[in-house]
């Protein structure tokens, strides 16, 4: 009796892979690097930031963010008040709503120069984010995409005790 194997083909090309759905821990990863990409930033990463998580979204969520962006002159901001922002994640949970709902629960930091001064606000937030299926493909290994995305600010305040006014100004 000969026994024959045959090993399936994995490939990116293969139906059997392009028809797998993502898992959790990728829509938990899609999450945390949209969320990295576009709410932490400096002067100088702002516009590839955006960019990138720009490029994580839906086509329409994408065409009204970039409006808004664009409207809001938001890059120009960042740059002139130079404007720091820095998220730290403390959860990231999928909700019972829908498959790819997600709450994440975080602290932000922004940094920004007023009239010479340094002001800062922590922001603790809720950041919701759902997501939706596309295919696979190498630009898109995951099959995800932003869809939705609101926040909330939860505690906030602002610290401006560390003004730093130069005497050179007077």
């Amino acid at each position: 009796m000969t026994m024959m194997l045959s090993a399936q083909a994995t490939g990116p090309d293969d139906p059997v892979s392009a028809g797998v759905a993502p898992t959790d821990i990728e829509g938990k990863a899609i999450v945390r690097r949209f969320l990295d990409h576009y709410l932490s930033y400096t002067p100088d990463s702002a516009p590839r930031n955006l960019a990138e998580s720009l490029n994580m979204m839906t086509s329409n969520l994408r065409t009204f963010t970039l409006n808004k962006l664009r409207d809001d002159d938001t890059v120009g901001k960042i740059q002139q008040n130079h404007i720091i922002s820095d998220l730290r994640i403390r959860s990231i949970e999928r909700t019972k709503n829908a498959p790819w709902d997600y709450v994440v629960f975080g602290v932000r930091e922004l940094h920004q120069v007023n009239s010479g001064a340094e002001v800062t606000d922590r922001i603790v937030g809720q950041y919701n984010v759902r997501l939706v299926e596309e295919r696979r493909s190498e630009f898109n290994p995951s099959g995800l995409l932003v869809a939705e995305y609101s926040e909330k600010q939860m505690v906030g305040e602002r610290d401006n005790r560390l003004e730093q006014k130069s005497q050179l100004d007077k």
